[in-house]
């Protein structure tokens, strides 16, 4: 690039494209893939605010806003698959499978055992499958 040329802005959608592939990898792109066909304007907003505009933020590195995440998927019990996504984004910016699973027994004492039990079920999965 000379001097004179400049790089155009990256739109919200540009960054919320990059930071999920760099967390969510292939997981994330077929959710976005999933939805074109039903819902491609759902499919931008997912990209712009949570990875857009959230993801991309100061203040947390990625590892610290998976462990956020994965814990509040986990004590909400009913996000499954959108669990296993983010557990193996976990895993892509550098959490062990060891502190997964401390993340889901720790949700035992507030979202209660059986979400804690589902959330350990989806680690197991999730193992499995990057093995």
């Amino acid at each position: 690039m000379t001097p004179h040329q400049q790089t155009a802005p990256q739109t919200r959608r540009d960054r919320g494209l990059d930071a999920l592939k760099r967390i969510d990898g292939q997981g994330g792109e077929a959710v976005v893939n999933a939805l074109a066909d039903i819902a491609p304007d759902f499919a931008d907003m997912l990209l712009e605010f949570p990875f857009g505009d959230i993801y991309t933020r100061e203040g947390l590195d990625l590892r610290s806003r998976e462990v956020a995440t994965i814990a509040a998927l986990a004590a909400m019990g009913t996000a499954t698959p959108q669990l296993k996504v983010h557990m193996q984004a976990g895993l892509n910016v550098g959490l062990s499978r060891e502190e997964i699973v401390e993340i889901c027994m720790q949700m035992a004492v507030y979202a209660g055992f059986p979400a804690a039990l589902n959330a350990l079920f989806a680690a197991k999965e999730v193992f499995a499958e990057a093995a």
